[in-house]
């Protein structure tokens, strides 16, 4: 979920102690600072000395092509590195073009991005995640040719990283990006279209953007997704403690198991062959 800073060490711990406790997956921040810059590898470390039972190391997209003619990129030595760090069972390379494109530093280079995921999926088991802004069945479909094994979408309905760093631009003076920000502050695909789209491709598809409770992991389950993601609330429970961490995560799995009861679903896949209905502008889209 986070790593970088001095404060992410403590974070990471009490997520992925909690994860392992309860059951859960978890996944980290970028790994970039300390892949390629060396900086705070233990705020990253510390999640491979609990037991999570599935770990996602995590690199973005923008790293793994040259950005200029004397940067360093990810490469597969590299992405080694960062799951040897925590023991990663997969990799997950995150789309963050727009959130780039918002940042007055941005990485905005793409070009060749889509081959090299394939070159590293050749290699390793990676997951293609957005962040924000949903990923669409055409590009999934692109992804998937080439190699890429699941799918993380992301959607609109949860954190807009446009609109965080509109307002880390405000404050840089960086006047275009901040306008950059708040024109594109909703741009995306919802996280439910997103999962709809994607599911007929046959992959895993995790389901996050928007889900803030139990109720939301079942209704991404019904709809198809194989799994489901969440961020704000447990890192405000991390931040505080274990226990808050511990409590906030056995929260979300009671309230999935209550809308397998109040459904009649035993199993996660009964769960999937609920009957649901698709409202507001979700459905909007669906009719388009």
């Amino acid at each position: 979920m986070t790593g970088g800073f001095p404060d992410a060490a403590k974070i990471n711990d009490h997520l992925a102690h909690a994860a392992a406790e309860v059951g859960v997956a978890m996944g980290v921040g970028s790994e970039r600072a300390a892949i390629l810059k060396g900086q705070y590898p233990d705020s990253y470390a510390t999640v491979a000395r609990h037991a999570v039972p599935l770990k996602f190391a995590n690199i973005g997209a923008p790293q793994i092509i040259p950005q200029g003619p004397h940067d360093r990129v990810v490469g597969p030595a590299e992405v080694r590195a960062a799951m040897e760090l925590i023991h990663a069972d997969v990799l997950a390379i995150h789309l963050n073009f727009l959130q780039e494109m918002v940042q007055p530093e941005g990485d905005r280079r793409a070009r060749g991005s889509l081959d090299r995921i394939g070159a590293l999926a050749s290699e390793f088991p990676v997951l293609v995640k957005e962040t924000g802004a949903g990923i669409s069945r055409a590009v999934a479909e692109a992804l998937r040719d080439h190699g890429v094994r699941a799918f993380d979408v992301s959607g609109t309905g949860g954190t807009s990283f446009a609109a965080v760093e509109h307002y880390r631009a405000l404050e840089q003076g960086a006047e275009r990006e901040a306008r950059v920000g708040k024109t594109f502050w909703d741009w995306g695909i919802p996280s439910p279209v997103a999962v709809l789209e994607l599911v007929p491709l046959g992959l895993p598809v995790v389901a996050s953007g928007g889900v803030r409770s139990g109720l939301d992991v079942a209704r991404a389950l019904a709809l198809g997704a194989t799994a489901a993601g969440t961020a704000g609330g447990v890192l405000r429970a991390a931040s505080t403690g274990y226990e808050e961490t511990r409590r906030e995560l056995e929260h979300l799995v009671h309230e999935l198991k209550v809308a397998m009861f109040l459904t009649g679903s035993r199993t996660i896949a009964e769960l999937g062959r609920a009957p649901y209905v698709v409202t507001g502008e979700s459905r909007q889209w669906l009719g388009r």
